[in-house]
């Protein structure tokens, strides 16, 4: 077996080792036999390829075709010409799988089930980066580099997974990266044949040219290892949100201070989302006689930015005894005192602590802060619910119509705050939110005719299964297909309420549970909710419910326009009644459809579902010029590398190559003491500038023997009538190169990995490039003779 073959087939094996780390993550694993079939075809397309031989790049383009061709076969068929020829309905097939698969990887939990967009996104991800392994290691014959698209396929995979037997992956990816370092050693050791058993030598010498190159190898897969360490451990973590996994969105440190940052908590329900029934999050009870406006509020999203809501960055403290008065409720306003004991489930894990609302104090074990403004309480400490139970005494404030009708402006910092909507905003939302309203007389009617527009009269369908877009337009395109759930009529009112200088905001949580007959009420996934919040000043934040079918529609906002059809507010919603109904409801009758949970589906998930927006093209945008960034600082490194491993290549077999090749490795050994700080000096002799590395360097008998002996071959081949060839030049070099290594500090060593001052040449040969182009261009261009005048000669 050739040692390109072995290298070709190391790669492969590296790649598919790395990818190994994916398989927790997709049930079944059934895509790595289709990527191990496809990502042998490429990497045989390659070996062929370099027989021929074809021009490297020529060799690169040819493997992306096949790949390209291949996924188009697996994938889109139907959709190209002759079943393989991608045309324009497979790319845009491939586009849709793609957004599809970017949807399936935000739903659900993990292992997720392997839909065609995540299987395209698999095994299209490991032919891109055994593609990327491939070129490095063999058609540029260098191996060290090809350990960065490994990296980054272990790293997407560590930055996914739930930990556990993380280790295992690793040491799989790892034992891929090193045997394709050991076979590229090999590579290079066979290059010579006998070279180095062959010949008299001393000790010294034996021992430093067999040591060298085994010595870098451990060097390069150490700090490629100790990367691969580091690098997961740097990644942001994919937990923390409503229903599952914690994050850390707290600010360290106890007692008063910090701030709680603005992620949303919406943004992580794959990880419980993918259940086919209705699993309970937690069991409460209450002395409240009407749980129908329990609704379990876990945070306030106050931050619109034309696409979606998300919490601001607030200051938290501790959680005090007793919270103070919510802001805006007057003393006038009726309200009782409700206490309710709250029991998560042991899965149930997120940093959120779900309360009734207004809260008036909460008894709970562990560490918890408080954020004033949205009167929530949040974990500290990666402080979860899992398995917690707490009490709560909150406020059921029950105002009247008159007295919201009535309410007086608020302040204007808070109506500031609550009511900025971003200049990217259709007009159209707030045309409608005119058009809709017209005819109130105060803002709390206003308020009511856009409940009852969506809740009621204005063709609205409760529907989980659309896809309204995503972008500047989700809100738009809402308002014209009027089809969504809980999310878009939450955001379209809250927006729209803003539009009507109506202070407001959106709440996250869940809907009022189910009773059971011992008394307690359970909340399951399917009560999972959200719902506008509008600002009364007398009252304060005050709850509405636009989406028709959810929870209860609260009494303050029963309508006294004649034909107004808003259901009976005494009447408990879907999810709070006691008997079987009838009709199989909206999130019965969808639960089964694509494993989805309907109703508790994230809102930005459901908002990235459309076409209008960033989606699979963003985030390879965003990896490309993350991989672009990377790249750059280390261009000097990767061109010298590649530099020096031209240079000491296999050359010089032949009378012809002789020359070329000796001078060659002069110019590589010149260049490597340069690195080093020996500036070259072309006026000197070979044996003199040889003397002049051996003393500068201080090298060892053994490296400076090596020195010697290339100097030696470069003088036969510039004097000498017929050139001997020299066997072990390439290893002289590197002997020298390990010999300098050995007497330098790290610091030297660093600044002639990373910035090699030989690297400068290039920009020489650029410089010297240009103007032979220009010279080349000047000289064909056309001379033009002026045509003689009468009585002139020619």
């Amino acid at each position: 077996m050739s040692g390109r073959t072995r290298m070709a087939l190391s790669s492969a094996a590296a790649t598919l080792l790395a990818s190994c780390a994916l398989l927790p993550l997709v049930s079944p694993a059934t895509w790595l036999v289709q990527a191990i079939f496809l990502l042998a075809i490429q990497t045989g397309v390659g070996m062929a390829t370099r027989r021929v031989p074809l021009a490297r790049p020529l060799t690169v383009g040819a493997q992306a075709l096949v790949a390209l061709m291949l996924l188009t076969l697996t994938f889109a068929n139907r959709q190209a010409i002759l079943g393989v020829i991608p045309g324009p309905e497979a790319f845009r097939h491939f586009a849709d799988l793609l957004q599809a698969g970017a949807d399936d990887v935000s739903r659900y939990s993990i292992p997720a089930p392997l839909s065609d967009g995540i299987r395209l996104m698999l095994i299209g991800g490991v032919l891109i980066i055994g593609l990327a392994v491939e070129t490095l290691a063999v058609t540029f014959r260098s191996a060290a580099p090809a350990g960065l698209p490994l990296l980054a396929l272990y790293s997407v995979a560590a930055g996914l997974s739930e930990g556990g037997s993380d280790w295992v992956w690793f040491l799989i990816a790892a034992a891929g990266y090193l045997m394709l370092l050991l076979a590229e050693g090999r590579d290079r050791l066979s290059q010579w044949g006998r070279v180095f058993g062959g010949g008299p030598r001393t000790p010294g010498e034996e021992q430093s040219g067999a040591v060298a190159p085994v010595r870098t190898g451990r060097r390069i897969g150490v700090v490629a290892l100790g990367v691969a360490l580091v690098v997961p451990l740097a990644l942001p973590a994919m937990d923390g949100g409503l229903l599952d996994a914690a994050g850390t969105g707290v600010g360290s440190g106890s007692g008063g201070g910090g701030t709680i940052s603005a992620v949303n908590p919406l943004v992580s329900l794959r990880d419980s989302l993918n259940v086919d029934e209705d699993r309970q999050v937690m069991s409460l009870k209450t002395n409240s006689q009407d749980i129908s406006d329990l609704y379990l509020r876990i945070v306030s999203l106050d931050d619109f930015d034309g696409t979606t809501w998300q919490p601001s960055k607030r200051s938290i403290q501790s959680v005090p005894g007793e919270f103070p008065t919510p802001i805006g409720l007057g003393p006038e306003i009726r309200r009782t005192d409700v206490e309710t004991t709250i029991s998560a489930a042991n899965w149930y894990a997120q940093n959120w602590l779900p309360m009734p609302y207004p809260p008036s104090s909460v008894q709970i074990g562990g560490n918890w802060r408080y954020e004033p403004l949205g009167m929530t309480v949040v974990g500290d400490r990666r402080q979860t619910t899992r398995g917690v139970t707490y009490t709560v005494r909150s406020l059921d404030v029950r105002p009247t119509a008159d007295q919201l009708a009535n309410a007086p402006e608020p302040p204007a910092a808070l109506k500031r705050e609550f009511t900025e909507l971003p200049d990217s905003l259709p007009a159209v939302v707030a045309k409608t939110a005119r058009e809709v309203t017209e005819g109130a007389t105060s803002h709390y009617g206003q308020a009511v005719k856009l409940q009852e527009y969506f809740a009621v009269n204005g063709g609205f369908q409760y529907d989980t299964n659309v896809k309204v877009g995503t972008g500047r337009q989700a809100i738009a395109r809402f308002l014209k297909d009027k089809q969504g759930f809980c999310v878009h009529f939450s955001f379209a009112m809250a927006a729209m309420a803003r539009s009507l200088d109506i202070p407001a905001r959106v709440a996250v949580g869940f809907a009022p549970g189910t009773p059971q007959g011992d008394g307690s009420v359970s909340v399951g996934l399917r009560d999972a909710h959200a719902w506008p919040e509008l600002y009364f000043e007398g009252v304060g934040w005050t709850r509405f419910e636009p989406t028709p079918t959810r929870g209860s529609v609260p009494t303050y906002t029963q309508s006294d326009t004649p034909g107004s059809t808003l259901p009976d507010v005494s009447r408990p919603s879907q999810s709070t009644s006691t008997g079987p109904s009838a009709a199989p409801s909206a999130s019965d009758s969808c639960v089964g459809r694509n494993r989805e949970l309907c109703a508790t589906e994230s809102p930005e998930a459901a908002l990235a579902t459309g076409d209008d927006g960033p989606g699979w093209y963003a985030l390879l945008a965003w990896t490309l010029g993350g991989l672009v960034s990377l790249l750059i600082p280390l261009t000097p490194m990767l061109l010298r590398m590649r530099t020096r491993a031209v240079r000491l290549g296999a050359h010089g077999r032949s009378e012809a190559d002789i020359a070329p090749h000796t001078l060659a490795v002069w110019r590589e050994l010149t260049d490597t003491a340069w690195d080093f700080g020996i500036h070259p000096d072309e006026s000197q002799t070979p044996r003199k500038a040889a003397a002049r590395i051996v003393r500068l360097g201080h090298l060892d008998p053994p490296a400076a023997a090596s020195v010697h002996r290339v100097a030696d071959a470069v003088e036969q081949v510039l004097y000498a009538p017929s050139p001997r060839p020299v066997a072990g030049l390439a290893e002289d070099v590197r002997r020298v190169l390990s010999n300098l290594q050995s007497k330098v500090s790290w610091t030297t060593n660093m600044r002639a990995l990373l910035a090699p001052r030989s690297s400068v040449r290039i920009t020489w040969a650029l410089s010297d490039w240009w103007t032979g182009l220009k010279q080349r261009v000047a000289a064909a261009r056309p001379t033009w003779r002026r045509p003689s005048t009468p009585g002139q000669r020619g």
